[in-house]
């Protein structure tokens, strides 16, 4: 029993990043430690549902809610989450918010009983790193990313191999197991920060995260060693063995209801959805949801919804326009396209309860960003993907999943969407991409067989991995034990 700890964990404001750090806060409080989540009143209010049944269901989970100062820092009131920003041009005025939670959280560390004997927080917030500092506890991050990229962004940071190349000049990732190529407009803004003023912007922040994340005491992984066993070996050598893979995350929602509401209130009915998907032959239809994030063109989202009705295959599109949404839901009306594909075809405006979609016996494939909770999300639900990525780490994980791990199929994406750049009005994919891409993955051949048993197999390694005796509870008790011991040694010292 590890009782008498506590765990500060501080995630960052983004359902991609605040959702698996509310489960694993739920999987370490399971081991009888004390976890208190640091969270503003919107966030609270939008995870409370889930927050609050592993509350009553008597885990030791605590909130500890800060005022977050969105007018202060020319925020709307009440933007609080990365994905409630009017634009994505306000992301530096997001983040100076939420660096000003230091001051806050430094007045009522004392206050918390007992003591926290650690700081878990999104790498992405290194003022955290300086809370761990003062108050003279371990600082561990927590990266939403996978070892793929942990050793491929490594390697880059290291040879710089990319600074030397053009643009679209093709090149292998340095140091990796395998043999993956890459161009450097489809590499992470730390290596690729586009060309916008707003883009640029970023880069000093970007940089500072690195820098910071390099002097951190541990790293806390949502994935699973048996998925990518020789890049874990790999980035454990790099950090002196203190990484833990601890996932997948989302295989501890054991109930529909935390499945549903996990990161939101579902927008369409959870039961009209389910309902229909219990009415289609299994492993039929595509799940099309490009994240929480992706705010498609209305060109490129057009291309999208063609490309699907053209396969002929049952789907599930999940529409997200962000300041474009207008537009779209304008060509949905004028074409008549949801009239043409009723009964074959699903919509779903705003949040999509994607775990409990995925893990429904009547989808086959899922088209997918590529972010590395969906990717996740999709080898635990055990279904092939059709890969989209779209910025950040997604060209990595499209890598691991087709390439590596051999369970998916590419659109055939050439570069990294700038999110700050929101009249980029590039089509990069046309209807006729996603359409033979999505017959691909579904085909009933040698090839597609292939697919179906290797994301099968993986499902089953990553259940096996969280259950008593897996890979991923037994690097949770190293993690814990771990911790434990670095504050007895404190308190001994």
């Amino acid at each position: 029993m590890a009782s008498g700890l506590h765990f500060l964990i501080i995630p960052l404001m983004c359902p991609g990043h605040l959702i698996p750090m509310v489960e694993m806060a739920k999987l370490i409080a399971q081991h009888s430690v004390t976890v208190t989540i640091v969270i503003t009143p919107r966030n609270a209010e939008r995870y409370g549902a889930v927050l609050h049944r592993a509350i009553t269901s008597g885990l030791p989970v605590k909130l500890l809610q800060l005022r977050f100062p969105a007018s202060d820092y020319g925020l709307p009131d009440g933007c609080e989450c990365v994905d409630d920003l009017p634009t994505f041009q306000l992301s530096k005025n997001f983040f100076d918010a939420l660096a000003a939670l230091q001051k806050p959280l430094e007045d009522v560390f004392n206050e918390l009983k007992p003591k926290p004997c650690c700081i878990i927080s999104d790498k992405h917030l290194p003022w955290t790193a300086d809370v761990a500092k003062k108050f003279r506890i371990p600082w561990v991050i927590f990266d939403g990313m996978s070892c793929f990229t942990q050793l491929a962004t490594h390697n880059l940071c290291v040879s710089k191999i990319h600074e030397k190349l053009g643009d679209s000049d093709p090149f292998v990732l340095p140091g990796l197991p395998d043999n993956i190529s890459m161009t450097k407009l489809q590499l992470p803004g730390l290596f690729n920060p586009g060309s916008s003023a707003k883009a640029k912007e970023m880069k000093p922040a970007r940089e500072k995260v690195r820098a910071t994340e390099l002097g951190a005491y541990g790293t806390l992984i949502n994935s699973f060693e048996e998925m990518e066993t020789r890049y874990v070996d790999e980035f454990k050598k790099l950090k002196q063995g203190k990484v833990w893979c601890i996932g997948p995350f989302s295989n501890s929602n054991k109930n529909d209801l935390d499945r549903a509401q996990r990161g939101s209130k579902d927008s369409i009915n959870t039961h009209e959805c389910m309902n229909w998907l219990d009415s289609q032959q299994s492993r039929s239809v595509i799940y099309a949801c490009l994240g929480s994030l992706t705010r498609l063109t209305p060109l490129q989202f057009i291309e999208l919804a063609l490309g699907l009705e053209d396969s002929q295959f049952p789907f599930v599109l999940v529409v997200k326009g962000g300041s474009r949404t207008t537009e779209i839901e304008k060509w949905l009306g004028d074409t008549g396209f949801e009239s043409r594909v009723k009964g074959r075809g699903v919509l779903i405006r705003g949040w999509a309860p994607q775990v409990l979609i995925l893990s429904h016996r009547a989808v086959g494939a899922f088209l997918t960003h590529c972010g590395w909770n969906s990717t996740i999300e999709g080898v635990c639900a055990g279904v092939q993907m059709i890969t989209w990525p779209q910025f950040a780490d997604q060209f990595f994980n499209e890598r691991l999943v087709v390439q590596v791990l051999g369970i998916g199929v590419g659109v055939g994406a050439q570069r990294v969407m700038d999110l700050q750049d929101e009249d980029d009005g590039a089509m990069q994919v046309k209807r006729e991409d996603v359409c033979k891409a999505v017959k691909m993955v579904m085909d009933e051949g040698k090839e597609g067989e292939e697919r179906r048993e290797k994301a099968k197999y993986l499902k089953q390694m990553a259940e096996k991995a969280i259950e008593e005796g897996g890979s991923s509870q037994f690097n949770l008790n190293l993690f814990i034990e771990d911790i434990r011991l670095h504050t007895n040694k404190g308190l001994v010292g």
